[in-house]
């Protein structure tokens, strides 16, 4: 058996602990069946957003023409663009690997881990590994297995052929019609994506508006914009699936509460009829689950909640000593960039014993659809249910001529801060909304203020002056040069 400094069990994020380590002089192996980097490299965000990015491309081509330019969107390559893409990404998970390879101090298991107690894993090795099994120990054991697809408990599903998020991002031919259930940032994503390149979307959510979690104003303005790309469904649940003609029958109908998930859930639902959508493919996009009940946790005194995420302190270690967790197995925010800031509070914890802990309270999130979103903080309707006192601004894009030239016409910039001027949140919809946030997230990372937005000087005419003009009239400042161009037709 051999033995390690680190055990890393997943090969994304959780890798970077594992190459720290080494860089100190530890020896550290890292247990990874799939591709390197995680899903967000093969199987989520990048991809995802390679395809958007086409997507943003016909609707600029189909668009032109309000901007004076006369254009024509002749053919779309759908089998090049993902061919070109998958290319890609998995250059880089294996660029990864060789990387892990190359490393004198780590050594990669190819194949699926699983403890025997605290400190040992059993791994069943890949065939195009080394076959066989192994086993290995660590004095610290890092878990970083990731989540995958969740599959509701549909009628007839086990019958049908379905996709997930997972097989949706490269398929050779793009399907004619496709119903989408899931309304979630990844079922609206995809929808915005595949509508775009042509597709015939219909959209089911259980909620009455899609990414039901985002800030209310944000949720009906992606509502309102998808339901100008796809049939939309909302305050519906797929309520059974059956194979059709070359194709599947999804009856929806009024949604009458459930947990809550990537659909939402939970609502009671419109007071409509059951439909019929049929289509050529169907896709479910609501939600996922860790991946926790692959490694036999039984066998450690790592305890999970009721969903199976695994229960940590505020440093992220777990209820075993000396075994830490991190990304979408710990449920805070399912998202790459927290997973690395994550991994970077294990590997200060573990390395240096730095008793750092994780801060999710200027945790950063985006959604790319058209128009994008991007929010960091608390909604207003946090703030309403735990009746807290604050104050809310709402600019639109408009108010920034950049934003006017755009003519991104639903586009704005919600400013929320305490009484005391503290910000508690930001939502930006519209053009680079994901880029414009991040003066507010470095603001609030530093416990700061709406001055501390509103005071530096922003470039003009570039469109962060959109923030800059909510979060100026925000603000106590006693005089104001921040642009206003809404008196302009």
């Amino acid at each position: 058996m051999e033995e390690y400094d680190i055990v890393v069990i997943g090969g994304g994020s959780g890798s970077q602990v594992a190459t720290a380590a080494a860089e100190q002089g530890l020896e550290a192996a890292v247990v990874e069946r799939g591709p390197l980097g995680g899903a967000c490299i093969t199987r989520g965000c990048v991809p995802s957003k390679a395809l958007i990015h086409r997507a943003d491309v016909t609707e600029s081509v189909r668009n032109a023409e309000e901007f004076g330019v006369t254009a024509r969107l002749e053919d779309v390559d759908y089998g090049g663009i993902t061919d070109a893409i998958h290319d890609t990404v998995y250059e880089k998970a294996d660029n990864q690997e060789s990387n892990l390879r190359e490393n004198e101090r780590i050594s990669l298991y190819r194949g699926e881990g699983r403890f025997v107690d605290d400190r040992t894993v059993e791994i069943d090795l890949n065939e195009d590994d080394r076959g066989g099994s192994a086993t290995i120990r660590g004095d610290t054991v890092v878990i970083a297995v990731g989540s995958r697809p969740m599959v509701p408990p549909i009628d007839g599903i086990e019958d049908v052929d379905f996709l997930t998020s997972d097989d949706a991002l490269f398929l050779d031919d793009r399907p004619d019609d496709l119903v989408i259930v899931g309304g979630g940032y990844i079922g609206a994503e995809l929808g915005y994506f595949f509508a775009a390149l042509g597709t015939d979307v219909s959209l089911v959510g259980r909620s009455d508006e899609l990414v039901p979690r985002a800030d209310d104003d944000v949720s009906a303005v992606v509502t309102e914009s998808l339901e100008t790309h796809c049939d939309v469904y909302t305050g519906y649940e797929a309520a059974a699936v059956a194979e059709a003609d070359d194709g599947v029958t999804v009856t929806a109908e009024p949604a009458g509460g459930g947990d809550e998930d990537e659909n939402g859930g939970g609502d009671d639902g419109a007071d409509t009829d059951t439909v019929e959508l049929t289509a050529d493919e169907l896709l479910l996009a609501t939600g996922r689950r860790p991946n926790t009940d692959t490694l036999d946790l039984d066998a450690t005194g790592v305890e999970t909640d009721e969903k199976g995420y695994v229960e940590t302190d505020d440093h992220l270690e777990t209820t075993a000593d000396g075994i830490w967790a991190l990304g979408d197995i710990v449920g805070e925010q399912p998202f790459k960039h927290a997973a690395d800031d994550e991994a970077l509070v294990v590997t200060a914890n573990v390395l240096d014993d730095a008793g750092e802990a994780v801060d999710y309270r200027a945790m950063p999130h985006a959604i790319f659809t058209e128009p994008q979103v991007a929010s960091v903080g608390v909604t207003e309707d946090e703030l309403a249910t735990d009746d807290r006192d604050y104050e809310a601004v709402t600019v639109p894009y408009d108010a920034a001529p950049l934003g006017l030239i755009l003519e991104a016409g639903d586009g704005f910039v919600k400013a929320i801060a305490a009484p005391d001027g503290e910000i508690l949140g930001c939502h930006i919809v519209g053009p680079q909304a994901s880029t414009l946030l991040h003066e507010v997230v470095v603001a609030m990372d530093g416990g700061g203020t709406v001055e501390d937005v509103a005071e530096p000087v922003h470039v003009h005419p570039a469109l962060n002056e959109v923030v800059y003009a909510a979060f100026d009239e925000l603000s106590d400042a006693k005089y104001s040069t921040a642009p206003d161009w809404r008196d302009v037709a």
